[in-house]
């Protein structure tokens, strides 16, 4: 499925004359075209006057300020905005194909309600409104009764629904991401607010399971960044180093490539911590010895290599180089932007502690979180760093009740949670599942009541401070276009039915919200829809502490002799939200799907351990199920190390993603971190049949 760029050359170079005068190049260019433009479902252009128009895009994993051009009302290209901070004028493999997504196949026409035979019948607004106030009019006040789960970390619809969430008694989740161990590893630190980094003014990145160019942060931003350090026949400003199992593209576009198993983030962090100590390194923190203790009693060199396959050689240089450089700067995360915990963060804050870049330009810096619009809404952070994951698990367990009825907000977490299958009976056992989703994915095919949110171009939208970048900052919009089908901002909705149940949460419409947002945080509304970003210039005083204790606990050795699984994501294979958009087919390599069969990826010694060779069929097993596989052999993974692409597997959706692939997530293996009692999902294990 799609053309890679080998295939692309060979085509163009190999017997071009011949080609013309057969039928198979014409029939080839025919089905390229019928995956990549030719789709019934998009309608003819209007005609009318040609607008631009500034807008927050939420399509892609971060959100992307965008120009989107109109004609006679109706959105058909955007572009990046050179003028608003957040994604610095870039525009993501998703979010570009927004004017497309608008008229998806998958889109949800109008609200529906399940019926007692299992099938959707279609109802009004109204009598949605009606039956979804009776479900929430019967718990509330009734302490686990109603549970809600928010996709969108950063926008203000989340702390509607938190605010109401918190009248009612009931408790408000965040869909799993990097921002949840950050906030937990923040808050065991002693500090308050937000991480981010600022890779702007840093010499030297040394990026630790972080994908920054597919999964980690504000992806389009840190290539924007990436560009700008390295100019085209300039000088380059910043050194790149990435440090994980296989080479991915933020591999790729680094200076080097420093092989570390999977899992072993926070051990690599603090084998690194170990030499810089041995040079004299030093911080100020209250824990500063036992810190010390523990790095030098539990990380020497050949415990590190031994966990994480680095040498002690290679360890004590990579630390030289970082200190050496004059503004150098630690980023951890995992290779698909989930599932790493505390423990990494804590660990890569350590080394930036002990180099002093805490707080300082082109360092980690600690940022304040912008006021809450809803008086009766949870903090971001505090959100962000409650386990969803583990609560799932209770209920799957029976060890905690199960809601009445649940909400999921642009959330799929039927799909996209690790070890879905394991949590399946959560979903099962909720009484009443609502869906307020655009699109009709895994989570909505189950739900009993389906309220569609418009796109992002079709209502007020803002974002705040996507995780990772350097600066507090907020954007907005208003919509672009009349909303396309029968949906309702799910704002709206969440204010109409808590004021019918008695409850006001001081606002009228989600309009006024996002005002009040903006005013809170002292930006300019007027600026922030024309497309300008407000960036706040501050960063979050006091000290913040080493977390020894936490670490202490946390970080583990793995067992070693297994196949470690390496899951990764690419953006062209879509987002947590949003499947494959049908614009990005063509550019998923056939080593990654070949048909409808999903590729993974094993070096040359792993292949002859394992018996298998390129192409071959096998079964991976893991915790939470199994899947069915092909094998391509690539030099670039690591000993022992499996990498398998996550987006595929889909049961729902359209054509173009339905029925590809596998869905890897259900491989995972959740535990508990301990230190923290977060799930984590970064070592996991398969065998292969």
């Amino acid at each position: 499925m799609g053309i890679d760029r080998r295939t692309f050359i060979q085509l163009v170079t190999g017997g071009v004359v011949g080609s013309l005068f057969t039928p198979v190049i014409w029939k080839t260019l025919d089905d390229a075209s019928i995956w990549s433009q030719n789709w019934p479902w998009i309608p003819r252009l209007k005609y009318g006057a040609i607008t631009e128009q500034a807008s927050v895009a939420k399509f892609g994993a971060s959100p992307c300020a965008e120009i989107v051009k109109s004609v006679g009302g109706s959105p058909y290209l955007t572009r990046g905005n050179a003028e608003n901070a957040m994604s610095k004028g870039g525009v993501d493999s998703v979010s570009a194909s927004g004017p497309q997504l608008m008229y998806s196949p998958s889109r949800i026409n109008g609200p529906m309600k399940k019926t007692a035979e299992g099938k959707y019948e279609s109802i009004s607004w109204e009598d949605a409104e009606k039956l979804l106030s009776e479900k929430l009019a019967a718990v509330k006040g009734q302490k686990g009764k109603l549970t809600v789960v928010s996709g969108d970390n950063t926008g203000t619809a989340t702390e509607v629904l938190s605010g109401f969430a918190s009248e009612m008694g009931a408790d408000c989740y965040l869909m799993p991401s990097e921002e949840q161990g950050a906030a937990v590893a923040l808050a065991s630190m002693g500090g308050k607010g937000q991480i981010g980094y600022d890779l702007e003014n840093s010499d030297f990145v040394l990026f630790v399971g972080a994908d920054a160019m597919d999964s980690w942060g504000s992806v389009v931003r840190n290539q924007c960044v990436y560009s700008e350090s390295r100019p085209t026949g300039g000088e380059i400003k910043t050194t790149y180093v990435y440090a994980g199992p296989f080479q991915n593209n933020t591999a790729a576009a680094a200076d080097k490539w420093v092989p570390v198993a999977p899992g072993t983030g926070a051990i690599f962090c603090l084998g690194l911590a170990y030499h810089m100590l041995k040079a004299g390194a030093s911080a100020s923190a209250s824990d500063f010895a036992d810190f010390k203790t523990l790095v030098m009693s539990r990380f020497s060199p050949d415990k590190v290599e031994k966990a994480t396959g680095v040498s002690g050689v290679e360890m004590a240089a990579i630390a030289k180089r970082i200190m050496k450089s004059s503004a150098p700067v630690v980023v951890a995360g995992s290779e698909f932007a989930q599932g790493a915990g505390a423990a990494d963060v804590i660990a890569a804050a350590a080394v930036n502690m002990l180099l002093g870049r805490v707080n300082k330009d082109g360092g980690m810096k600690i940022l304040p979180e912008l006021p809450t619009a809803v008086e009766a809404a949870a903090g971001r952070s505090e959100l962000a760093a409650k386990d969803f994951i583990g609560y799932l698990a209770g209920i799957a367990a029976g060890k905690v009740a199960a809601p009445a009825v649940m909400m999921a907000y642009e959330a799929n977490p039927v799909y996209a949670l690790p070890q879905n299958t394991a949590l399946a009976p959560a979903f099962e056992k909720a009484g009443f599942l609502v869906s307020f989703s655009t699109y009709m994915d895994e989570t909505a095919s189950k739900a009993d009541l389906i309220m569609p949110n418009p796109t992002s171009y079709e209502r007020f939208e803002d974002a705040q401070t996507p995780y990772g970048v350097g600066a507090a900052m907020l954007a907005a919009s208003a919509p672009v276009a009349e909303p396309l089908y029968n949906s309702k901002p799910t704002v709206d909705v969440i204010l109409g039915v808590a004021s019918g149940l008695g409850i006001d949460l001081g606002y009228e419409s989600s309009e006024a919200v996002y005002q009040a947002k903006a005013e809170k945080a002292g930006a300019d509304w007027d600026s922030l829809v024309e497309g300008s970003a407000y960036v706040a210039d501050s960063t979050e005083s006091g000290s913040i502490k080493f977390a020894a204790s936490v670490l202490s606990k946390a970080v583990t050795m793995p067992k070693g002799g297994e196949i470690a699984l390496a899951p990764y994501s690419k953006l062209i294979f879509g987002t947590p939200t949003v499947a494959i958009p049908p614009l990005n087919v063509v550019a998923i390599s056939k080593f990654e799907l070949l048909g409808k069969d999903l590729m993974v990826q094993v070096n040359s010694k792993t292949a002859k351990k394992l018996g298998v060779s390129e192409g071959s069929k096998v079964k991976l097993a893991g915790a939470g199920g199994e899947c069915a596989v092909r094998i391509h052999i690539n030099e670039g993974v690591m000993n022992d190390v499996i990498a398998a692409p996550l987006g595929f597997g889909h049961t729902a959706w359209d054509a173009y993603s339905s029925g590809k692939g596998e869905n890897i997530s259900k491989l995972l293996t959740v535990g508990t971190e301990s230190g923290t009692g977060l799930s984590v999902w970064t070592s996991s294990f398969v065998s292969i049949a």
